[in-house]
């Protein structure tokens, strides 16, 4: 049985890599660092704005900034990022219909993100896809983020459904395997980022039930399991 839907944001119901390559870029002039293209720092995406801050400023997938270049970048990056957030973000064709299919099958649906709350809301609410999720449940909600299943524990708690009876849709292996800690199935999408690696290396993992091009496909197939 599944009764709610747990949906990740970036790269799952908007290309937001526009928006945090900018904010990332303009952090990186403050240490007088030149530009990344934004292919790069999309693929820095997936865990966090604190961990983006840190690859951004080395430009590495592992590295890790000096506690001073850090604090001082963050306080950047998020100053940055209030100004770009929205600017650039692009909601991906059809995800309106994807969320009203899922709500009209009569699941419950969250959404579940890595990223801060004071971004989230005000990106969902400017976009107009607030009005579908019945909870939003951001990054720093709780102490630990994907693919921690702290985020999605959560989401199943406020929505008032086992965890058994939750379905993740995200696009990244973050999200297939807080979805496998958690306990929920999994349905990938190849919309996103996931940390620069093709999506399609998850077929066959544990817990992902699929991966299919978009969230309405993503939709068909949750149809498809409740029948």
């Amino acid at each position: 049985m599944i009764r709610a839907a747990l949906i990740d944001l970036d790269g799952t119901l908007m290309d937001t890599a526009p928006d945090l390559a900018e904010a990332a870029n303009r952090m990186r002039a403050d240490f007088e660092l030149p530009p990344l293209p934004q292919q790069r720092i999309a693929a820095f995406v997936g865990k966090g704005a604190d961990v983006l801050v840190h690859r951004a400023l080395t430009d590495d997938l592992d590295g890790r900034a000096a506690p001073d270049d850090f604090a001082r970048g963050r306080a950047a990056f998020f100053r940055h990022y209030h100004a770009t957030n929205g600017e650039g973000a692009v909601v991906f064709h059809h995800v309106p219909d994807a969320l009203r299919r899922l709500r009209e099958t009569g699941l419950k649906l969250a959404c579940v993100t890595n990223k801060p709350r004071e971004f989230t809301v005000p990106l969902l609410a400017r976009v107009q896809l607030a009005r579908w999720f019945d909870t939003v449940v951001a990054g720093d909600d709780v102490q630990e983020k994907k693919p921690h299943p702290a985020l999605l524990l959560a989401a199943c708690e406020r929505l008032g459904v086992p965890p058994a009876e939750a379905l993740m849709i995200g696009d990244s292996i973050n999200d297939a395997l807080a979805a496998r800690a958690a306990g929920c199935g999994a349905v990938l999408v190849e919309t996103g980022y996931n940390e620069g690696e093709h999506i399609g290396t998850l077929a066959g993992q544990p817990g992902v039930f699929a991966i299919v091009p978009t969230l309405l496909d993503a939709a068909d197939r949750v149809q498809q399991l409740i029948q």
